[in-house]
């Protein structure tokens, strides 16, 4: 171990930030370099332990002594801890430049305390990752949900309370559980240290105890890692501004939920009690579940970012399963899974976000030909939902790939089937919204053809429906009118904005038509803040697709299961 300044340097830097970006408010320009500023500084303090974690061996330690009786409050950088800490400060920054072209795009309101909580929330991440036992993790979760709740709120409309309010009440209710596993572990163990393998001592406790303890601290952080029947928070979420969904479903919240399982799992019980107690094929078993559910309702959201928040909560099961099946292929592909998600969901919300912003379109029905109109960023849509389908030369065939051989060399063929159902799934409500924006026009869309219609659309001398298959002037559930205005949502007041070449004919009609602006893929079909960050997911998406050997990330996770298991994958 090496004592060092560079772990709590990487949390002060992030939460630090949130100082000069409240007292620069009036100055926008100012404030948003502050951002900038903050997320380079903690991405060069995290990078800078890169080579010595994954070269030299090094752990690095900040340990302020004892917190409680018989804990200290350390934080501590070693291999899965960077795993996490990179990811998120890498991440970070590529958010920031987003948020500033989707906030100014918009012209959202409070936009200080929108990047101040932005800054708090990825030091809480930061926090979770660096901790050195349970207690500390527990204190940075908590406060993770603290700082992140002004996001979730942030339209300050009544569904947004109400979504807050869920919000708290399942996060703060999984933080209770932790705690309480927390305590379950310290009384019989004495200690709630890391350790690598698990900790000694839970082999000889009572295994009821033992259990127990576990059940809590799975179930504990399954709330955030958005685990059946704990996820509904999670698509009520949505109303939050896109950066913020990218936020909660590829950066921060979503992954401190299934990082917390990944050190129940292999610090605190370690794999071989897991499988000794029967605990492994139930935390499966649930994880398998999930992943099919939550594709089956994705395949019925209309909404955009509804269908998202519903693949993050079967993409989440896929890090839990492989984690769960006690395999060193399956651990070493639900550990490269959490990067892979990252790149691939913040492409996706990415991408969401830039539709709404230029053409404050939400739902999948409206969006006929929007190719035409952003063909980079469909691309990058495109790109991105081929690797979460597990299509290969994308990052999520790799990991999906590892676990799928590790089911398969376990014997487990429940859970390979689950994989096979849900990746056949992933394309089924992923397929629709590539289709629709590329091979549809206005007025001549099926919404699901998939699913509903004949393979690959209705064409010919059938009736087009209207607007996207429903009919004029009626409002969806969501609350949006049917060309995929919110108005009471972001982007209020800009309809008038959307770029067309022909209007809607004044009664709307079967025969109206409204085709998008063609527009060359030269990056004028949105500014370069929002157009930069969408390619830069992707591409991080196809580098860990293509040459995944090459890619820091996997190192890392080679690093992770070797030390755990003795196997090289």
């Amino acid at each position: 171990m090496t004592d060092s300044l560079l772990p709590l340097a990487a949390v002060l830097v992030s939460g630090g930030a949130a100082v000069p970006i409240l007292a620069s408010g009036g100055r926008p320009n100012v404030r948003e370099g502050w951002t900038l500023l903050a997320a380079a500084a903690n991405l060069a303090i995290v990078a800078s332990m890169v080579p010595g974690v994954v070269f030299d061996g090094q752990v690095y330690v900040t340990d302020f002594g004892t917190f409680v009786p018989g804990v200290r409050f350390a934080l501590r950088v070693d291999p899965l801890a960077l795993l996490f800490g990179l990811l998120a400060s890498l991440l970070w920054l590529v958010t920031s430049f987003y948020s500033i072209g989707y906030m100014r795009g918009l012209d959202e309101h409070a936009q200080t305390r929108y990047f101040a909580a932005f800054a708090g929330s990825v030091a809480s991440a930061v926090g979770v990752a660096f901790a050195s036992n349970l207690v500390v993790l527990f204190v940075f979760y908590e406060l993770l949900t603290v700082a992140t709740y002004p996001l979730v709120t942030h339209d300050e409309t009544d569904e947004a309370r109400a979504a807050g309010r869920k919000y708290l009440a399942y996060t703060f209710g999984g933080g209770v559980a932790v705690l309480a596993g927390t305590v379950l572990v310290f009384w019989a163990t004495g200690t709630t240290a890391f350790t690598a393998g698990g900790i000694g001592a839970l082999a000889d406790a009572d295994p009821t105890v033992a259990r127990a303890a576990f059940a809590l601290l799975a179930g504990g952080f399954g709330v955030k890692a958005a685990l059946m029947p704990l996820h509904s928070w999670l698509p009520d979420a949505m109303v939050a501004p896109t950066p913020v969904s990218g936020l909660l479903h590829a950066v921060a919240v979503v992954k401190s939920g299934v990082f917390g399982i990944a050190r129940v799992l292999l610090d605190v019980f370690g794999l071989d009690l897991v499988g000794a107690l029967g605990l492994d094929v139930v935390l499966a078993s649930v994880a398998a579940f999930t992943l099919v559910v939550a594709s089956v309702i994705a395949l019925r959201q209309e909404n955009l970012k509804r269908r998202l928040a519903y693949s993050t909560v079967s993409q989440l099961s896929y890090i839990v399963l492989g984690l769960s099946v006690l395999d060193p292929m399956a651990t070493t592909g639900g550990l490269l899974h959490i990067p892979a998600h990252a790149f691939m969901k913040l492409t996706l919300f990415f991408c969401a976000g830039a539709i709404h912003v230029e053409t404050h379109t939400d739902d999948i029905p409206n969006m006929a030909g929007i190719g035409a109109r952003m063909p980079l960023t469909m691309g990058a849509f495109t790109v991105a939902a081929a690797g979460m389908a597990g299509i290969p030369l994308v990052a999520g065939f790799v990991s999906k790939y590892y676990i799928l051989i590790g089911t398969v060399s376990t014997g487990q063929v429940v859970f390979t089937a689950a994989l096979l159902v849900s990746g056949v799934l992933n394309i089924a409500y992923f397929w629709p919204v590539v289709y629709t924006a590329f091979f549809e026009s206005p007025g001549r869309s099926d919404t699901k053809p998939v699913v509903e219609g004949p393979l690959g659309g209705r064409f010919g001398g059938e009736t087009p429906a209207t607007d996207g298959g429903r009919e004029p002037d009626e409002e969806d559930a969501n609350g949006t009118d049917d060309h995929g205005f919110a108005p009471d949502h972001e982007g209020q007041g800009v309809q008038d904005d959307i770029e067309v070449s022909e209007q809607l004919a004044p009664e709307h009609g079967p025969t109206s038509s409204l085709d998008w602006e063609h527009r060359a893929p030269n990056g004028s079909e949105s500014t370069w803040f929002m157009l930069g960050p969408i390619l830069f997911a992707a591409a991080g998406s196809v580098v860990l697709g293509l040459v995944p050997t090459q890619a820091v990330f996997l190192r890392i996770v080679d690093l992770i299961v070797s030390g755990l298991t003795g196997v090289v994958v």
